[in-house]
């Protein structure tokens, strides 16, 4: 297998709102706020369901890799009900190798509550369910062998049980990839998002609000700074100002694409990790693998939801 994922198995929930309903409940455009089933419940009462379909960050990564022809394989756990259901169905139709055995939990499988604002900018408020309950016991360490790389989203890491589930996954694979996911994630966890960053991960995506937070910088040079001490392959998007990826002193920088007709900013970050991956597993350049990456982004923002 080219790419294995692991993160989160989250159900997407796409609504339209206006900005007076973000005020009205205290969200903060553009972050993702963890909220309870309750919660969850209430917020979604008096909106209208524009799409639900299987999401999760690095899923959708692994989806993308999939429709660009690689093999690929996910784990993310999901409970054996109707969600759940729908959630499984949605990768194996897109030729996604899903490597977890749901059964009947505790708790039921995850949402998201995509927001989406006039602006297309997507707020996420996300009932994590049984999608954040994942366990070493869910992460098989001969499929993380037999990856060329893992793939992990932040959004999965946590305390207690999933933290030891990623530090597995990390231990047996041969060559890792994160997605910091979000500067609620990275500021959340930000002494052991750093630790990771430096120390054991071999490539990581951020966009330039999360590097920036996790190195408490406050210019961009500093970011890139702080990539060429630490000498593992990082790479940033920038929105407008395209995509840059930094490599001890290798820096490559890669333009945004312009005159787009954006939608919906959900996913941008999620299958431009996947058409980075897919140009490095192909052996192609690093300014091809970042222009596959802005490729995908571009194509997925004119458009409602994170799927191709």
């Amino acid at each position: 297998m080219k790419i294995l994922g692991i993160g989160n198995a989250i159900v997407d929930v796409l609504c339209k709102v206006s900005d007076e309903f973000l005020i009205k409940h205290s969200l903060t455009k553009s972050t993702m706020r963890l909220v309870d089933e309750i919660e969850f419940k209430k917020l979604l009462s008096s909106l209208k369901i524009e799409q639900t379909i299987s999401g999760g960050s690095v899923a959708n990564s692994i989806v993308g890799l999939s429709q660009l022809g690689n093999k690929v394989g996910f784990v993310g756990k999901v409970s054996d009900d109707e969600l759940g259901q729908k959630y499984e169905e949605g990768l194996n139709k897109e030729n996604v190798e899903y490597l977890y055995h749901k059964k009947k939990e505790p708790i039921p499988t995850g949402s998201c509550l995509i927001l989406i604002t006039p602006d297309s900018e997507r707020t996420m408020c996300t009932f994590l369910g049984t999608a954040g309950k994942i366990s070493v016991d869910d992460v098989n360490k001969e499929y993380v062998k037999n990856s060329e790389i893992v793939f992990l989203e932040g959004y999965l890491w946590d305390e207690g049980a999933p933290k030891k589930a990623f530090d597995k996954a990390i231990t047996h694979s041969n060559k890792v990839a994160m997605s910091l996911s979000d500067l609620f994630c990275v500021e959340r966890h930000k002494p052991y998002f750093l630790e990771l960053v430096k120390n054991r991960l071999d490539i990581i995506f951020a966009n330039e609000q999360e590097i920036l937070s996790l190195i408490d910088g406050k210019s961009f040079s500093e970011a890139i700074s702080f990539a060429k001490e630490i000498k593992k392959n990082m790479i940033i998007t920038r929105g407008e100002k395209g995509a840059i990826s930094i490599k001890s002193n290798e820096i490559i920088e890669c333009n945004s694409k312009s005159n787009l007709k954006i939608k919906d900013l959900t996913g941008a970050g999620d299958l431009f990790a996947a058409g980075y991956l897919h140009g490095l597993i192909n052996n192609l350049s690093v300014k091809e693998s970042l222009m596959k990456g802005t490729e995908l982004s571009s194509k997925i923002i004119q458009k409602i939801g994170a799927r191709i």
